[in-house]
């Protein structure tokens, strides 16, 4: 997500939370403010009303609730939104951010709460297969900035198996699945589950699964330790309660 870029859909009426007797209006401005993607579901999308979706907006809408605080989500590029965040215009990513090495140089990243690999699509009458695309045979395509981009970069761009001229980037992932559907690439790589969700309805299938076993966790500001530790405390919470099973089953994730 992104600042020359900060694609910024402060998210339709802005999500207050606030808690009964927590002495709160609505003209108070928030605890906090977390960023998302605009188009990764079912994590965090915005929809045609232009608010905030997803299995981690409702993740924090309940962490939010349960702690007595308020927060309102913005919608950021995600090439941008460490930088974004570094530059205190968010307070937090809580998006389906993968814990890299790299990343975690410049942020701190809560308990992980999600694990994904990377799934393929092809156009539904393609026969290009898994092997081709590992073999580096296609034109490949995925959002920039994402873990398949730097999957892609590192194990098949690096050493030479694929051209990098190969690897098509794009703003969101919709945007490449777009372009897959007319032919203008041969394969998306991208989260599995949200890859399924993109895919939907639309005449693309899904070939088969790099098994990257990523996690999420929430991106904080390094000097930012009281707000970590409060969203540790949080996800926690959250994971005991039933309503996580409910979250799961709510956005086809169990």
């Amino acid at each position: 997500m992104r600042t020359h870029g900060i694609l910024i859909l402060l998210v339709g009426i802005v999500t207050i939370l606030a808690v009964a007797g927590a002495g709160c209006t609505g003209t108070a401005e928030p605890d906090y403010v977390v960023g998302i993607d605009a188009a990764y579901p079912p994590y965090s999308y915005i929809d045609k009303d232009g608010n905030a979706q997803g299995f981690d907006v409702d993740s924090m809408k309940w962490i939010a609730e349960k702690k007595g605080v308020e927060v309102t989500f913005l919608a950021v590029d995600w090439d941008a939104i460490i930088p974004t965040l570094q530059a205190e215009k968010i307070d937090m990513v809580y998006a389906g951010m993968t814990i890299t090495p790299k990343r975690l140089e410049a942020v701190n990243f809560s308990n992980p709460y999600w694990t994904v690999n990377q799934d393929v699509a092809v156009r539904e009458d393609s026969n290009v297969t898994l092997e081709d695309v590992l073999a580096g045979k296609v034109i490949l395509g995925t959002q920039r900035g994402c873990t398949a981009a730097i999957w892609i970069e590192e194990n098949l761009v690096k050493n030479g198996t694929m051209s990098g001229d190969n690897l098509k980037l794009y703003v969101d992932t919709p945007a490449a699945v777009s372009d897959l559907a007319i032919g203008r690439v041969d394969a998306v790589m991208y989260d599995d589950v949200s890859l399924k969700d993109i895919i939907a309805g639309k005449s693309v299938k899904v070939i088969g699964s790099v098994e990257t076993m990523e996690q999420f966790g929430v991106a904080i500001r390094k000097e930012d330790t009281e707000l970590l530790e409060f969203m540790n405390e949080g996800i926690a919470e959250l994971q005991a309660d039933p309503y996580w099973e409910e979250l799961k089953v709510k956005h086809n994730l169990d």
